[in-house]
């Protein structure tokens, strides 16, 4: 419920960010910048902050900044009109600040996410957590429209999302209170490792001291498959550049896809808990699947390819995030969260250029790329597995 209170302040103001810099007097090129500049701090400060919540097991406290964070910057978005030349100074900081937020929170939060979630089975809370969270997603730019066409302009819509932040940052109080902090130790789940001092020579080194090789094994695996999955930009560049759909159905097909995103993290989450991440093998087939759908002429197929493209990012955005913390040591899992979303963002990133390039190019050699990418995640899955299943036979053995 936090995540869904907080997803509509971000996503209802991501939803209008492009406008609001525009009217403040940015250039396209300089929204270009901004918003690719907190996407890459999003993901690439989350090394720090996940490091920095195992080794001061402050998970609470940087989930409270990073989720304040979002809740001061957003709103006071508000105020920017009324800055005059400062306006547009003011927003990017503050754009930028709201995405640092993000970075902040967001592994110590998993982490405390894995925890709860454990009772009830890790797939099944990933699967409801990313479930609400497109709840609020959909309903946060579905709240910015309303306010913004009632006003007529998109500051007022921004001064609202005060109320769900508000709400978010209650609940998370609520949460603290009654849960309080909880005792990470290696006995909480995830692979187990005898504790030995760990070298400083770098960054890398210490980082492979803590995390276990399959976890690197599957973060491999994960970074082919966030490779392969073609972003929805250049889906709807295919559909509205080649006239499959009209401009105004393309945001009605993102809406579709974000409920079938929500739809696939709770059923991949409920089989995760039944096959132990069996069910991540399916991954690769559908994000194949995309490019050969999505990218038809007929519209109704390209639409099929539309609710794949959001069903694959939804099992790839929840469930496998439950995989993660069966494979680590409970007191290391913020940090391979860190690692593991600067791995996965990387691979976003190269393979939407990638996607983009070829798209252009040739249509066929896109879809081959995207397959062999795939299968080579699926080879790196399968061994995954299979280390894993070898790990958790030792330690039972051992056990025993």
């Amino acid at each position: 419920m936090v995540s869904l209170a907080a997803d509509m302040v971000y996503e209802g103001a991501r939803s209008v960010t492009g406008p609001l810099l525009a009217s403040l007097g940015a250039s396209a090129v300089l929204v270009g910048l901004v918003s690719g500049a907190g996407e890459a701090m999003a993901l690439l400060l989350r090394l720090v902050f996940g490091s920095w919540a195992d080794r001061s097991g402050r998970y609470w406290t940087l989930t409270f900044v990073g989720y304040g964070l979002t809740v001061v910057c957003v709103p006071a978005l508000a105020i920017t009109p009324f800055l005059a030349g400062a306006g547009l100074a003011v927003a990017c900081v503050l754009i930028l600040g709201e995405r640092v937020g993000k970075a902040v929170r967001s592994p110590a939060k998993t982490a405390l996410l894995a925890h709860a979630a454990a009772a009830v089975g890790l797939g099944r809370g990933f699967g409801v957590h990313k479930a609400l969270d497109q709840l609020g997603a959909v309903a946060g730019p579905l709240l910015v429209a309303a306010v913004t066409a009632a006003a007529g302009v998109i500051w007022p819509a921004m001064a609202v999302l005060i109320v769900p932040g508000a709400v978010a940052m209650f609940l998370l109080f609520r949460i603290w209170r009654s849960m309080g902090s909880p005792v990470v130790s290696d006995e909480d789940g995830g692979a187990k490792e005898t504790s030995t001092p760990e070298p400083r020579e770098s960054v890398l080194s210490r980082l492979h001291g803590r995390l276990p090789g399959v976890f690197w094994l599957f973060a491999a695996a994960s970074a082919a498959i966030s490779a392969g999955l073609v972003t929805f930009a250049i889906i709807a560049y295919h559909l509205t550049q080649d006239h499959v759909v009209s401009l105004a159905a393309v945001p009605l097909i993102y809406a579709a896809a974000m409920g079938a995103e929500a739809l696939a993290a709770l059923g991949s989450g409920w089989l995760f808990d039944r096959t132990r991440g069996g069910a991540l093998l399916g991954l690769p087939l559908l994000v194949s699947a995309v490019p050969v759908l999505a990218f038809a002429p007929s519209p109704l197929v390209a639409m099929a390819g539309a609710l794949l493209w959001g069903a694959a990012g939804g099992v790839l955005d929840s469930t496998v995030k439950a995989l993660v913390a069966d494979l680590v040591p409970a007191s290391r899992l913020a940090t391979a969260y860190g690692v593991f979303a600067a791995v996965q963002g990387a691979a976003a990133i190269a393979g939407g250029v990638m996607a983009g390039a070829l798209y252009e190019r040739s249509l066929p050699i896109l879809v081959a790329a995207v397959v062999v990418t795939q299968i080579i995640a699926l080879v790196l899955l399968i061994a995954t597995l299979r280390r894993h299943q070898k790990i958790r036979t030792e330690a039972a053995s051992g056990a025993a």
